[in-house]
């Protein structure tokens, strides 16, 4: 059975609505902290993702870090010592503080998953760097974390809620009223590329036969691993560069995947399913070391299409494309008055945008652990095509593939001592 299906009967709803666990400072109980004061937050990771996650609402208490230079950059950005905020080298230790409210994960993806459920398990709302999970099972495992113990999350990308989608020139809202009203038609084509707005950051790459170096002294190399095989230390692994590798990350896809696809997935109305067939255009792959791709497509059951161009090859490209019209950058487009129409569109329903108002009110942030899953699916279901160099048909519905290679990258084997 599928486990990331809408909620399973009215009933389960209806305890959904009436049980809820809030933090105490929330509450404004035993004299707490009333629901007008900042919520507290704990930041696990302190690589450069971590520097904008420091300005994000609420007060700080607590950061972690197993690299004890990245930990001791990050207190003095913070002003640590004069804001009373603890440095922590185990993650453990930060989330089993009663006082912290929501955890932000900004580690490599290879610890998502693992730190998320503890989070969670902990009491712990969830505010988690992109890709939301390394593999497709790991995400399965968060979506079923965040019911079990009633958590809030955020995917930390905001382009299906706010602002333009990067070189593009649109944004997301209005485009979805395009694609809601059928103007263009339907089944729809999206393409990804720098021909519409898009770069996908393909010096995110690794080298083959790294040479074994010494660990540095400042860095817990074992715990940066965690999860993932253990193998020698080369810095070209770790910190800037670790995304270059299939056991962190899954490259430029990896790195920008979610930004990209998270709307697309938002205009095709898919939600809550995903791709039935990925095809890859791109050379066979090195066991360890990420390589860049031509073009990966992804089929829906509908005959919808996200078809990212690598090499930019399609010059004429447009951004979507129906049977019935097209809407390029800056809303070019071959519908006529389309600007006109739009004013005409209804509205979309409102969405909450404020995590802090999702914590308080135990409703669901825009993007959460449920549509974010579906999202990082294509992530993974493009990074497993790529991986391996094959085609593959998927189904949704037991999340796995016509060929028993990809269905083993689903659920990827924890090194000892982690478990999911």
């Amino acid at each position: 059975m599928n486990p990331i299906t809408r909620r399973q009967s009215i009933k389960s709803l209806a305890a959904l609505a009436t049980i809820q666990i809030l933090p105490s400072r929330v509450l404004g109980l035993n004299g707490q902290t009333p629901p007008s004061e900042e919520l507290t937050r704990g930041i696990i990771g302190c690589g450069g993702i971590s520097a904008s996650h420091l300005e994000m609402p609420g007060r700080l208490m607590a950061l972690c870090d197993v690299d004890s230079k990245h930990l001791a950059r990050r207190m003095k950005d913070s002003d640590g010592e004069k804001n009373a905020v603890t440095p922590y080298s185990d993650y453990r230790e930060l989330i089993a503080r009663k006082d912290i409210d929501i955890v932000h994960i900004c580690t490599p993806p290879h610890w998502h998953a693992k730190m998320a459920i503890d989070a969670m398990k902990a009491g712990k709302d969830l505010w988690t760097e992109k890709p939301m999970s390394r593999t497709i099972g790991e995400g399965a495992a968060m979506v079923k974390a965040a019911e079990k113990y009633e958590r809030m999350v955020r995917l930390n990308t905001w382009f299906r809620f706010q602002g333009t989608l990067y070189g593009s020139g649109m944004r997301t809202d209005l485009l979805k009223r395009i694609t809601s009203s059928r103007i263009l038609g339907w089944p729809l084509k999206i393409t990804v590329s720098g021909v519409t707005g898009f770069n996908w950051k393909f010096f995110w790459v690794g080298k083959r036969n790294l040479e074994v170096e010494s660990i540095p002294e400042e860095l817990d190399y074992d715990t940066w691993l965690g999860p993932a095989p253990r193998k020698p230390y080369n810095h070209h692994r770790v910190h800037q560069t670790f995304r270059g590798y299939w056991d962190y990350d899954g490259g430029g896809l990896g790195d920008m995947g979610q930004h990209y696809l998270d709307p697309v997935q938002y205009l095709l109305e898919k939600d809550d399913t995903g791709p039935v067939r990925v095809e890859i255009d791109a050379d066979p792959q090195d066991a360890d070391a990420v390589g860049t791709w031509r073009r990966i497509t992804f089929t829906y059951a509908d005959g919808c299409q996200i078809v990212l161009d690598g090499e930019n090859k399609d010059k004429q490209a447009k951004y979507i494309e129906g049977p019935k019209g097209w809407v390029g950058t800056n809303y070019e487009s071959n519908i006529p008055d389309l600007k006109k129409k739009l004013r005409e569109l209804p509205k979309l329903p409102p969405v909450i945008t404020d995590f802090h108002e999702t914590v308080r009110t135990r409703k669901k942030f825009a993007l959460n652990e449920e549509n974010g899953f579906w999202s990082c699916t294509i992530v993974n279901l493009g990074i497993i095509a790529h991986r391996l160099n094959k085609n593959l048909n998927f189904d949704p519905k037991t999340l796995t593939f016509d060929d028993p290679e990809a269905t083993a990258l689903v659920n990827q084997p924890m090194r000892e001592p982690w478990r999911i």
